[in-house]
């Protein structure tokens, strides 16, 4: 992966120029491209471990284990959150870890932290490196130094139970490499969240990660059936049981705990037969209110889609704009939906997976409520483009930055009865927000997760950089939006987690109570505080601080 961004660098521009016009009149860019600096030019202190330590890290995982080059240790500075990629295109990064380790089993991540916690020596696991709230960041706290500790060599598969469903990996797995290994069975895990094709299923699982399709599937926490956690002063193996009662979860304790208190070695998930259908397919809604009432419908008659998307009427704009006259615009024809009343309305995907007559009576039965909410069919190239481009945004994002253009995503997770009075809250927070730093932008919304009793909102917003204060810019508007969600009734991240970013409004969301309980639960598998210092319960001096 790029080090100061997304994808392959090897990969050309993703933003068309048709698209660059449409931003230039909307929100305006640069004069100039800005590319990132040169590698060699970043800048990052001298390594803080001595060469006897090295010594000894080298003699658990081997001399190819340890690597503290100028490269490495770059890749491993930041995740791909808004700041961090400021901080990187400018050759600035925050911090960088002192060394990268590449740990090749569950034995050796063991040593690995006795020897660390015995050297105060602070710990960040690194998965696929994609976090967006800063929770890879190398953040050493009061400890001597920081290590990454990346999972990279812990890839393998450990056991394929057809019979059950069931499959062990380690936690480094990748997740495309899973479900390469998956469909030669004729399985899947169902897990495809937007950072699919890096992401780790480790780092999933500690970030509670939602897929794309997590409305039909089920987020992960729903998948992880047992695992397997090595931290500094236990060990922590939960088997692969279908349900149990003996008392309060522990697995659900460590899915989202984000490598505070350990790292997750091993994943027993479940899978699914692969779908021998798949159909995916666009409607159009009068607005976003009609569309969330289809979605409600659904959900209470229990005939939702595995993805369900329902885009307002803004992010409707813009992605019809951006398709240009070859993509969604011209296949759906604006003429067309004037004329049928919904010129600017709100288009909705909805897709279906699994066995052929399973999908056909599921999708007659919710096509049959959309209707009755308003819905306009308009066919399946809608659904195939999106289908196509699901994992686009972040390399699309990369551009934008070149060109001068803050882009940013934040998304929560409430009831249906608060759900359109906090997207207009928490829509209405950050153009204010961007107004007051004299930078008017376009701030977008999608519903993406569905459930009973409620739905997620994710809202995107594009704005020209503030030259002056680029994180400053950033910090007002991601503080505008958060005290807007828990003003509004909302949860502080849906699946995006808490790392250092969200860590300051923890509290808020969990109560005292439940923060010193989980801190209580750090203390007692790593005392000495060195897992993933400041990020999910906080710390003084290295949580961002809001405002």
């Amino acid at each position: 992966m790029r080090w100061w961004g997304w994808g392959d660098p090897a990969a050309p521009p993703a933003l068309p120029a048709h698209a660059l016009g449409f931003l230039r009149e909307n929100v305006g860019v640069a004069e100039q491209p800005r590319p990132p600096v040169a590698l060699e030019h970043v800048s990052v202190a001298p390594s803080s471990l001595g060469e006897s330590l090295l010594a000894k890290l080298r003699a658990i995982v081997g001399s190819d284990g340890v690597s503290d080059t100028h490269e490495q240790r770059v890749l491993h500075a930041a995740g791909k959150g808004y700041p961090d990629l400021v901080r990187l295109r400018a050759g600035e990064p925050e911090g960088a870890p002192d060394a990268v380790l590449y740990p090749a089993d569950h034995e050796q991540v063991r040593a690995l932290l006795e020897l660390c916690e015995s050297s105060s020596i602070a710990v960040v696991p690194f998965g696929g490196g994609t976090s967006v709230v800063g929770g890879v960041e190398p953040l050493r706290g009061e400890h001597g130094g920081v290590v990454s500790l990346d999972m990279a060599r812990m890839g393998g598969l450990l056991k394929l139970d057809g019979e059950s469903r069931t499959v062990t990996v380690q936690a480094g797995m990748r997740a495309p490499a899973l479900e390469r290994i998956l469909a030669a069975e004729g399985l899947t895990l169902g897990h495809f969240p937007q950072s699919y094709e890096y992401v780790s299923l480790g780092g999933c699982a500690a970030t509670r990660s939602a897929g794309q399709a997590s409305t039909g599937y089920g987020a992960i926490e729903k998948m992880v059936l047992g695992m397997r956690l090595a931290a500094p002063r236990a060990e922590i193996m939960l088997p692969a049981l279908p349900a149990t009662a003996a008392g309060p979860s522990l697995r659900q304790l460590l899915v989202g705990s984000e490598g505070t208190l350990g790292v997750i070695s091993e994943l027993a998930l479940r899978v699914r037969p692969a779908p021998a259908a798949r159909i995916y397919e666009g409607l159009f809604f009068e607005d976003l209110a009609a569309g969330v009432q289809a979605l409600e419908a659904l959900s209470r008659e229990h005939a939702l889609p595995d993805v369900a998307r329902l885009s307002d009427e803004h992010e409707t704009r813009m992605s019809l704009a951006l398709a240009g006259s070859g993509g969604v615009k011209g296949r759906l024809g604006r003429a067309y939906l004037g004329a049928r009343g919904y010129g600017e309305g709100c288009l909705a995907i909805f897709g279906f997976e699994g066995g052929e007559e399973e999908v056909a009576s599921r999708r007659s039965r919710a096509l049959e409520l959309a209707r009755a909410c308003g819905g306009l069919r308009v066919g399946r190239s809608p659904g195939q483009a999106w289908l196509h481009g699901r994992f686009a945004g972040p390399y699309l994002r990369d551009d934008l930055l070149t060109h001068g253009v803050m882009v940013e995503t934040l998304e929560t997770a409430t009831q249906f009865s608060s759900l359109l009075s906090l997207r207009e809250g928490v829509a209405r927070a950050i153009a204010a927000a961007l107004e007051a730093r004299g930078t008017p932008g376009l701030v977008m919304c999608h519903v993406s997760h569905v459930y009973e009793t409620g739905a997620s909102l994710y809202f995107t917003l594009i704005a020209r950089q503030n030259e002056d204060d680029l994180l400053g810019q950033w910090r007002k508007v991601k503080e505008a939006a958060v005290r807007a969600i828990l003003d509004g009734g909302g949860t502080i991240t849906h699946h995006h987690a808490v790392g250092r970013d969200h860590a300051p409004w923890m509290e808020r969301e969990v109560g005292a109570g439940g923060l010193r309980a989980l801190r209580a639960l750090k203390a007692e598998l790593d005392p000495a505080g060195i897992m993933n210092p400041g990020k999910l319960l906080g710390a003084a001096g290295l949580s961002r601080p809001p405002g």
